[in-house]
Parts: structure tokens; C-alpha cells; sequence
């Protein structure tokens, strides 16, 4: 069985993982800090929260840009129904556009006729760990004073061309950048995810929300020689990372450049293996990004039904996953008035023509000719 994704854990991660645990400080602690000094060191970003998992992130997020209900933030529906949930969480309207057909990220050039007087951020997804067009999302937002998150969920060590030099997305662009590190993802802590930014009041707010408003962290009141009775002062959550997860997540964090050239080299393959096959539409990487990879997802020809080719594959042993979701389409955002009716063509072609294809760091060259095989042969099937 070929399989369509794979965390890659070792050794390392067990023993960085027993290591906390025979430590009796198994909840958000030491392990956690040093994570996030050495993710905002990768990152270039002045501060890194790690947060229970991306749609925590991505709450606190949309929550720390001021975000009221009946405001409204542009993004897209075509990405993983948290993206547009975040906005919901604060009372928010999320805005949808289309994307690009073959980037599969948010169209700059429809977010200018979406901005309204209710109009009070952005939230730019790195969909697949493929950079959006940041710079141009930037100057829009800049001549409306919007201020933009990221939504790098599985854009961990995807780069981006600025001034000349290549960075890693997260550094932020934006005022905020969300990660998550969940199983399928380049890295993983088993789930999670990290906060970048450059804003010191940004990332207060996220280390007061995350730990419910505590206005002393249990590390400072369990090491005090004196009693300390600590208060809440607002509303928070229970959106820590615990200790283990942070062991294990520095230990990625090590393998990172290893995990990503390993991805970037299958990425290649998949290019060489498909160049002028017409029935099949590759992704397209910008001459300004460089993807991570996290997921390698092509287009199939009009005509073809997406399940059943992804049926032949699964027949030939190989699982694959369906074009990524559209929000609009679920029925906890189609039956409501706001997207009721909503049509956004590319978004809708994306999720029923396009199949996202096995990727792990196991992955041999032997394997992507049989999937490549199988794909081809399935489309074929399909128009013969």
C-alpha cells in the first residue's frame, strides 16, 4: 500500500518524549519556551506562542486584530473549514473569493471589489504550503489600513522571494502568522500550533488567552517562595501545548531541512514523471515561491469523475484525498443568508477536479512512477 501521508517520528522524538515525561513536568513548561525561541529563530519572527493546535492559533489570531461580531474578514472558502470557523468564533463574517486556478490561493485581484465599510482584516491562506501572492495582498491592504493574517497552516519552511532574498514564510508579512502541526503535516508535535509575529501586544494577548486569561502563569506561582492568588480578567481559553508535544516538536524542528529537500525532491519527480500529460493540470509554483510540498495536488481533465479515478488508484493500492474543501458548500455556511447561493467557479472546479497525490518521507522514486501510472491510466479509463 502506498500511502498518502506519514508523520516521519524516530527515536529522537520517543526519547525527547520520555525525557519530559520521567521529568514530572509534562504540562506547557521549559520544553515549550525553548520551542518557540528556536521556531521564531527559524522563522526570522521576533516572537513565537505555541497553542494547542491552528485553529487555537487562528482564533486568537483573528480575535487579537480587534475583530467584533458583524465584522467582516476577506479570505477564501476554498481551504479547511477552520479558516473561515476562526472568523465565526469572534462574531465575524468571512468574506469569500476565488482563487487562482492553478496556485489554488486567494485571486488578489478580486480582493479590492470584496472590501467593504465592515471590512476589518485578511486572512491570506498558504494553501498546500504554496506562498500566496503576498506582496500584492499587502499593497491592498495597505491603501485600506487592513491589517492581514496569515493562515500558514502547512506552509511550515515554504519560502518566499523578498527584496532579492529568499525567507521563510512565518517571518510574519502579515501581522500574524498561524501554523499548525498536525500528523499530516511537514512537522509535527502530534497536534498543534505556533503563533509568529513581530507585534510584542500581539503576543501577550495570545500568552494571556491561551492559559484562560491567567494573570500569573502556574510555571511563576509553582516556582514562588510566597503565595500568589492569581486573577482572570477576561475571557480565555485552554489552548496550551504541553511540554511532551514540545519535546517532540523540537526534535522536527532539527530534521526540518532534511524533511523539506526530502518533499522537494518528490516534488520534482512528480513534475518529471507528468510533463506533457494533457490530461492532467500541474501546480504551479511561482518563479517568487518555493513550496514545501505538503501536499501535491493536480487537476484531471474535464470528463473524468474524480471519485472514481480515485477509486481505480485505491483498487491499485495507492490512497489519495479529494481536491481541498470549500467552506461555502458546507451546509453550516450554505443554508445561512450570508453564502446561501454563493458561486465562486474556481474554488468549486478545484475541490471536484482536482486530487491531491501520496507524499511522505518514505516515499521512493519506484513508488511515484506506480501512482503516476495509475493516475494516467484512470483518466484514460475514464475518456476511452
Amino acid at each position: 500500500m502506498i500511502h498518502f501521508a506519514k508523520p516521519s517520528l524516530g527515536k529522537e522524538e520517543a526519547e525527547a518524549a520520555s525525557r519530559v515525561i520521567l521529568s514530572n513536568w509534562v504540562t506547557q513548561g521549559p520544553e515549550v519556551k525553548a520551542f518557540e525561541e528556536e521556531f521564531a529563530a527559524m522563522t526570522s519572527a521576533k516572537y513565537a506562542c505555541a497553542v494547542s493546535n491552528c485553529t487555537a492559533a487562528l482564533h486568537l489570531a483573528i480575535r487579537a486584530i480587534g475583530t467584533k461580531p458583524g465584522d467582516e474578514i476577506i479570505t477564501v472558502s476554498h481551504s479547511f473549514i477552520a479558516t473561515a470557523n476562526s472568523v465565526r468564533y469572534c462574531g465575524g463574517i468571512p468574506v469569500f473569493v476565488d482563487i487562482e486556478p492553478y496556485t489554488y490561493n486567494i485571486n488578489p485581484e478580486l480582493i479590492e471589489d470584496a472590501i467593504t465599510d465592515l471590512t476589518v482584516g485578511i486572512l491570506a491562506v498558504h494553501q498546500m504550503g504554496m506562498p500566496c501572492d503576498l506582496k500584492r495582498i499587502l499593497e491592498i491592504a495597505d491603501r485600506h489600513n487592513l491589517p492581514v493574517v496569515e493562515d500558514a497552516a502547512c506552509a511550515i519552511g515554504s519560502e518566499i522571494l523578498w527584496d532579492g532574498k529568499w525567507e521563510k514564510i512565518g517571518r510574519p508579512r502579515g501581522v500574524i502568522a498561524c501554523f499548525s502541526l498536525h500528523p499530516r503535516k511537514v512537522i509535527t508535535t502530534g497536534d498543534g500550533g505556533m503563533i509568529t509575529t513581530n507585534n510584542p501586544d500581539y503576543d501577550q494577548k495570545f500568552r494571556l488567552w491561551r492559559q484562560h486569561s491567567m494573570s500569573v502563569p502556574d510555571a511563576v506561582r509553582h516556582q514562588s517562595d510566597s503565595i500568589i492568588f492569581e486573577e482572570y480578567p477576561e475571557l480565555g481559553y485552554n489552548y496550551r501545548m504541553t511540554d511532551i508535544q514540545a519535546a517532540v516538536g523540537r526534535e522536527q524542528l532539527k530534521r526540518l531541512p532534511e524533511l523539506l529537500e526530502y518533499r522537494r525532491e518528490i516534488g520534482r519527480n512528480y513534475f518529471k514523471l507528468l510533463e506533457g500529460e494533457l490530461l492532467i493540470t500541474l501546480p504551479h509554483q511561482p518563479e517568487w515561491a518555493r513550496s514545501n510540498w505538503q501536499s501535491f495536488c493536480v487537476g484531471i481533465a474535464d470528463g473524468c469523475d474524480q471519485m472514481e479515478v480515485m477509486q481505480y488508484m485505491l483498487d491499485q493500492g495507492i490512497a489519495t484525498r479529494r481536491g481541498v474543501m470549500c467552506a461555502h458548500l458546507e451546509k453550516t455556511y450554505s443554508e445561512d443568508s450570508h453564502w446561501k447561493n454563493l458561486i465562486l467557479k474556481e474554488s468549486e472546479k478545484a475541490f471536484v477536479q482536482s486530487i491531491i497525490l501520496p507524499l511522505s518521507y518514505e516515499m521512493t522514486f519506484a513508488d511515484q512512477e506506480k501512482v503516476v501510472k495509475a493516475l494516467v491510466t484512470a483518466c484514460r479509463l475514464q475518456l476511452s
